[in-house]
């Protein structure tokens, strides 16, 4: 799929918007059909609609729109429904925001400098072009990226635009002080939902909602990025050699459980060098918990492969060698009889078949 970023006004947008019930929905000078067929039939309630304007009025960023372009040059909207409906109907009367001060507000209410600060403010749009099954299969995708997006429009408040800002921009703080650390990127809300999974988890909390929830009416969000301050500043010096492996771990939980220990970094890294260079390890991103933890779950082994597991099945005879029972071949598993942490390697000399329940009963030790 090609797809090509640009910035689009919402004075541009709003051009020519229509929503008839037998044309469809349209803006964009009637080019763009807002409401394709594969769009979900879902609509902001009228707190997420307020929380929409609210954005564009205070000039926070809102998240990429995606619209597919048509070989007759229209557009469909594969996703940015709701917040361009919501931006339309605004501005077509279709429903109000509350200002503490000033009560009641339509477009037309607005002072001159507003609705011109409305009309200017620019969206962000990447313009997608390939087959049908490829804009589908990209719809269902950047859906899922975009859940938290809907939480910070239903939890909208002083917390939620206070933490957009430190999370939810390009260039913001986050990206400059921790985007080797994180998956994703902050305009899609990568950064602001890592953190408040992170962050709801340390405060013993199930759940992004609740935690948003609790925080809605928060002044500001200066614990939430406290914390995360105290997590990059933690890794880096933990481990002040960085590695790619790095990028996307669960830090978080590697924060809570071992940053009131004390450790050697010189002795980490050389632990950390060795176990890179180690063909056994499969999972090297695993490594960094592993040297903190000492849990070999953590790590992930080569596997033996059919013809050696066959090779010791033979030479067993079909005997499980713990408990002494005959087995198919398919109801064993292969396993180091030297384990890795002893020196054993993945090779064909090393590998003995035991029984399922055997393999677990010693894999438990």
């Amino acid at each position: 799929m090609k797809i090509e970023l640009k910035s689009i006004k919402i004075a541009d947008l709003i051009n020519g918007y229509s929503n008839d019930p037998d044309t469809g929905v349209k803006g964009y000078g009637g080019k763009l059909d807002i409401r394709p067929p594969y769009q979900r039939e879902f609509r902001y309630d009228v707190k997420q609609q307020q929380a929409v304007v609210d954005t564009v009025l205070k000039g926070f960023p809102l998240n990429i729109m995606y619209w597919s372009v048509g070989e007759d040059g229209n557009y469909e909207m594969i996703d940015g429904q709701q917040r361009t409906l919501s931006i339309c109907e605004f501005r077509t009367h279709g429903f109000n925001i509350e200002d503490p001060d000033r009560g009641t507000l339509y477009f037309s209410t607005l002072t001159k400098d507003e609705q011109e600060k409305f009309l200017n403010y620019e969206l962000t749009v990447y313009f997608c072009e390939g087959t049908d099954k490829e804009k589908l299969d990209w719809f269902r995708v950047i859906k899922k990226l975009l859940d938290q997006e809907l939480l910070n429009a239903v939890y909208t408040g002083p917390f939620v635009s206070d933490a957009r800002r430190h999370f939810s921009k390009n260039g913001c703080p986050a990206y400059k002080l921790g985007a080797d650390y994180l998956n994703g990127n902050a305009i899609e809300q990568a950064y602001l939902s890592t953190i408040l999974k992170w962050a709801a988890r340390h405060d013993g909390i199930a759940k992004i909602d609740e935690y948003m929830a609790l925080h809605q009416f928060d002044p500001n969000a200066n614990k939430l990025w406290a914390y995360f301050v105290a997590i990059i500043t933690w890794i880096r010096s933990t481990f002040p050699k960085y590695r790619r492996e790095m990028k996307g771990l669960d830090w978080g939980a590697m924060y809570d459980e071992f940053h009131e220990n004390t450790y050697d970094t010189d002795a980490l890294e050389k632990q950390i060098h060795d176990l890179m260079e180690d063909d056994e390890i499969m999972k090297k991103a695993g490594i960094y918990r592993y040297v903190l933890s000492g849990d070999l779950r953590d790590l992930s082994f080569r596997t033996f492969d059919k013809k050696q597991k066959r090779e010791a099945y033979e030479r067993q005879k079909g005997i499980c060698v713990h408990c002494g029972k005959h087995f198919e071949l398919e109801e064993m598993e292969a396993d180091h009889i030297t384990p890795w942490k002893e020196g054993g390697t993945t090779v064909a000399e090393n590998c003995q078949m035991l029984c399922r329940n055997c393999n677990r009963i010693k894999g438990a030790k």
